[in-house]
């Protein structure tokens, strides 16, 4: 008999208990060279960013490959649109919604009512210029192609590789040797994903324990209220949201399908990166929920840069706490333009550490709150940043199984399959 071996979620999850434990230990140990050097910023930062690194390795030849391949395969143009309208429409309904549900719960909590604003370590705050709509629009397509590769520039890619692959599919019976080079490349890209994913667990680890060390508890005391209230936010719109569109729009298990995709949720949350953890999405949906390969490669590298749902919610609710300690009342129509603007804001922002705050700072300066509050919550914005990155690669992946199963080319019997028993008997 086989001996027995723990799955990829299972061995995550432990990871991911153990460094929050571990991180929490670390935090109040006495200050010096092995809490600060040796610990937090040697062993934890060591291993935790060869893990990072060795991820962000395959995010730019995955999106770029896998992009080329699924606009080629979608056979017509026709059908490109209408998965990319299909896509497109999903991404901004599902980032108004998750707004909504951010305003709807800081009103209902109130966390900025009554909080002493001396028990807060404020961070100075630097005022960052959005763009204008139209800037984002002509921005996106790549002045040069090589440049946009090298610098991850994320837009860029899907605008090149989009239309690469469309040229492919003009191209017919002449573009099969390249088409055919670039599947093999997406089958080698996905085995590095694969061989990366074994200091999954370790990496994880780390990255949560070097967090926790650094923040700990009493950071987080003066704000909890904030936090409780994305944190409850952010899972009302995990199950209500993301669960009854599974169920309503392609009758899937809602249950199965967050079981299957943990792994990648874990990974966001330690890494707190859409884009670091896009290919770790990309092989739980295809290979183990059974999304379409093709839908996949179009919808997850997009969706990797602009569906930030969980941002969103994040933005709803720091907006409402901000107003409230500066005793700014929140209008209707200040609500209105805060869904508006943070919706837009979406697009473009790259899906990387730290952009939600940028998002913030836009929308705060398009409704007219005080800047300066952004700098009560940035102490604690790594925090946030991992609970709403690991929405945002939810939602990702929620979109992509829907239309899967809507355009039919989902695979019954890799959903079907209980992996967890699979590995175990391996």
């Amino acid at each position: 008999m086989a001996k027995k071996k723990m799955g990829l979620a299972v061995r995550v999850l432990i990871g991911l208990a153990i460094g929050f434990v571990i991180g929490l230990i670390v935090h109040y140990m006495p200050k010096g060279a092995l809490r600060d050097d040796i610990l937090i910023n040697g062993v934890f930062q060591f291993v935790g960013q060869v893990f990072l690194r060795g991820i962000m390795m395959c995010v730019v030849p995955l999106v770029f490959v896998s992009l080329v391949n699924g606009a080629a395969s979608m056979g017509d143009i026709k059908k490109l649109g209408k998965v990319g309208v299909k896509t497109m429409a999903f991404y901004l309904v599902t980032t108004a919604i998750a707004i909504v549900i951010g305003l709807a719960m800081a009103f209902l909590i109130n966390p900025g009512i009554g909080l002493d604003m001396g028990a807060i370590d404020t961070v100075e705050v630097t005022a960052s210029e959005g763009k204008g709509m139209a800037q984002v629009l002509y921005e996106m397509v790549p002045r040069n192609p090589i440049q946009a590769l090298a610098e991850g520039n994320m837009l860029q890619i899907i605008v090149f590789a989009i239309m690469t692959g469309i040229g492919l599919t003009m191209l017919g019976e002449k573009g099969k040797n390249v088409l055919k080079l670039f599947e093999e490349l997406n089958e080698l890209v996905m085995k590095l994903v694969s061989m990366v994913m074994i200091l999954a667990p370790f990496g994880v680890l780390c990255l949560v324990a070097r967090t926790f060390g650094q923040v700990g508890v009493a950071a987080v005391v003066p704000l909890l209220k904030t936090v409780a209230a994305v944190y409850i936010a952010l899972a009302i719109h995990l199950v209500a949201v993301y669960g009854g569109m599974l169920k309503g729009l392609s009758g899937l298990s809602p249950a199965k399908f967050f079981k299957k995709f943990f792994p990648a949720m874990a990974v966001a949350f330690s890494t707190a990166s859409s884009s670091a953890t896009l290919p770790v999405t990309m092989d739980l949906t295809i290979n183990k929920i059974g999304a379409s390969k093709d839908i996949s490669s179009f919808s997850l590298p997009l969706g990797a840069t602009i569906n930030m749902d969980g941002t969103a919610i994040y933005q709803g609710v720091s907006a409402v706490f901000i107003a409230q300690v500066y005793g700014i009342d929140v209008t209707p129509a200040m609500a209105l333009m805060i869904v508006f603007s943070a919706t837009l804001a979406s697009i473009g922002t790259a899906g990387v550490p730290g952009a939600g705050a940028i998002m913030l700072s836009m929308v705060l300066q398009t409704v007219g709150l005080p800047l300066e509050g952004l700098g009560l919550i940035l102490g604690i914005d790594r925090l946030f940043d991992m609970g709403r990155t690991a929405m945002n690669i939810t939602g990702d992946a929620v979109c992509t199984t829907i239309i899967s199963k809507q355009e039919g080319e989902f695979n019954e019997e890799i959903w079907n399959t209980d992996f967890g028993k699979a590995e175990a008997t391996e």
